[in-house]
């Protein structure tokens, strides 16, 4: 790194992560909707007091960490976990702080970040704990003597250094022994350690089983919006409403095929992720968009929302007009909704209702349509 930064978060992600199983490293694994490097990645680099984040990752593995977590450092990690640790140093050399933590705890609370490098003004290191619960004993085939639990603790990350500190253990190390831990390093040469409050939420992720327990632990954050949308009527088009082809004497005009519920979708759905409005991704004035069928429209906000690791709950669609009726057509509406969008019929609503004859829709000029949708995508720790 060229410039050089006063606390920096080192993101150790090189291991194949065979014991999780799947297809892919384990750090890439998708966790409540994300990759599973994405989300201590956001809380790191979301924290005011850290100034920049560095991901350590395997050869030939760069490319996919940048796909998911964008312009970020990446440096190139060695055989064990130490070797990784140190040449992520060696690439922020300068930095005063460094936090060092596994990919394979998603789930990283601000609180514990705040109790780590607040220990670092008093301590060399600090490190996230949290006491054993569980009686330990001793034994083989047979059970042998308990084991005290006071006093011991189960460690987490992330590890937080004086940057001084953390090189000079590395230095000191024996280069033929492996270290799973860096607080231990520091330790062996003399470094006062503090210990700090851990989180439930900080468990590493290690097997198969584990993903099923990190997805029950993951915190959402429910969002609703709304979306409106408006289409004149003319003699000769075709109705198109809610994804149906609805029989009638006119059809709603517009540059595409003008299926105002479906556009009204559209817009509730990219609300809840402050992604603009239908317009923003398929501008009027471009001719591809010409006739186009709105089904697209809505799939690209669904997975827009998929993409953040977000989940549509529920859609509700009112649309407003005196002819034709709504009724015969409301359930393949509500199917080809929740078609679109991967749901359950019962997580979609399609309603109707007339103006009593006044304004443009009661007039028949036009169809209206006004839609909410509701999402949960994933929220930081607390």
């Amino acid at each position: 790194m060229t410039d050089v930064a006063r606390t920096i978060a080192l993101i150790v992600a090189a291991g194949s992560g065979v014991r999780a199983g799947g297809a892919v490293p384990k750090q890439f694994a998708r966790v409540a909707g994300l990759p599973m490097i994405a989300h201590s990645y956001r809380a790191l680099a979301n924290h005011a007091a850290i100034d920049a984040v560095v991901v350590v990752a395997a050869q030939g593995q760069h490319d996919r960490v940048r796909a998911v977590l964008g312009d970020v450092t990446v440096v190139a990690g060695g055989a064990t976990r130490r070797e990784s640790v140190a040449l992520g140093l060696a690439a922020i050399a300068g930095a005063e702080r460094v936090l060092v933590h596994d990919a394979a705890r998603p789930f990283l609370p601000a609180h514990v970040i705040d109790a780590v490098l607040g220990a670092l003004e008093a301590h060399d290191g600090a490190i996230p704990v949290l006491p054993v619960a569980d009686t330990l004993a001793r034994g083989g085939e047979l059970l042998g003597e308990t084991v005290s639990r006071a006093d011991l603790y189960r460690v987490q990350t992330p590890q937080g250094f004086r940057m001084a500190a953390l090189l000079a253990a590395h230095a000191a190390w024996d280069q033929t022994e492996d270290a799973t831990d860096d607080a231990q390093m520091v330790r062996r040469v003399g470094g006062g350690v503090a210990l700090v409050q851990g989180d439930p939420m900080l468990e590493k992720v290690t097997h198969p089983e584990d993903f099923a327990a990190a997805d029950a632990r993951a915190t959402y954050e429910t969002r609703t919006a709304m979306g409106f949308d408006v289409h004149r009527l003319e003699v000769g088009e075709e109705l198109w409403l809610g994804g149906v082809l609805v029989p009638h004497d006119k059809g709603l005009s517009g540059h595409s095929d003008a299926d105002v519920a479906l556009h009204a979708l559209t817009d509730a759905l990219l609300g809840t992720i402050a992604a603009g409005d239908i317009g923003t991704h398929f501008p009027p004035s471009d001719p591809q968009w010409k006739g186009a069928d709105s089904a697209q429209f809505l799939q690209h906000a669904a997975k827009l929302i998929a993409d953040k690791g977000g989940r549509i709950d529920f859609v509700d669609l009112t649309i407003m007009c005196e002819a034709p009726k709504i009724g015969p057509h409301r359930a393949a509406m509500t199917a080809r909704i929740a078609d679109l969008l991967a749901l359950t019929a019962d997580r979609v609503s399609v309603k109707a209702t007339t103006t009593e004859r006044l304004g443009f829709t009661g007039r028949g000029e036009g169809i209206a349509a006004q839609a909410v949708a509701t999402v949960r995508v994933p929220g930081a720790p607390r």
